[in-house]
């Protein structure tokens, strides 16, 4: 495969534009003591694609089996080691869903996922963070 490039440029001495592959943009932001915050931190990002990962995941794969998807999100929880380096060591991802009606299908859309489709999770678990999941179906 292709070596792809993408550039992180300094923007600002608590902020950093990154620029994907794709050439779609992310600010990252540290924000100093009272400066308001205007984009995640790089840790945070990662949490986040984490989330965002196996939403594009769980969603097709429920789509496929013809289960209606009215609204779903994805609680995460993380915490870090005590640092430095301060790395991820537990994440925690709650999918709350209306419209589907089996949850055996909701059950096998996630760890279809976590275990086959999503890059982001599978690398952090080979990486040693502890991922769990559980889920709950609202009513519709």
């Amino acid at each position: 495969m292709a070596m792809r490039t993408s550039v992180v440029e300094m923007v600002g001495p608590t902020k950093f534009l990154a620029t994907g592959y794709s050439g779609a943009k992310l600010l990252f932001h540290n924000p100093a003591e009272g400066e308001a915050r205007e984009g995640p931190s790089p840790f945070e990002s990662v949490v986040l694609a984490a989330g965002g990962c196996t939403a594009f995941d769980v969603v097709e794969i429920l789509r496929k089996k013809r289960e209606p998807v009215e609204s779903f999100r994805i609680e995460l929880e993380s915490s870090r080691a005590k640092g430095p380096p301060a790395v991820l060591e537990t994440l925690h991802l709650t999918y709350v869903l209306k419209g589907p009606t089996k949850a055996a299908n909701v059950a096998r859309a996630i760890e279809l996922s976590l275990e086959k489709y999503c890059s982001v999770n599978i690398m952090l678990k080979r990486a040693g963070v502890q991922v769990t999941t559980s889920f709950r179906i609202e009513p519709a």
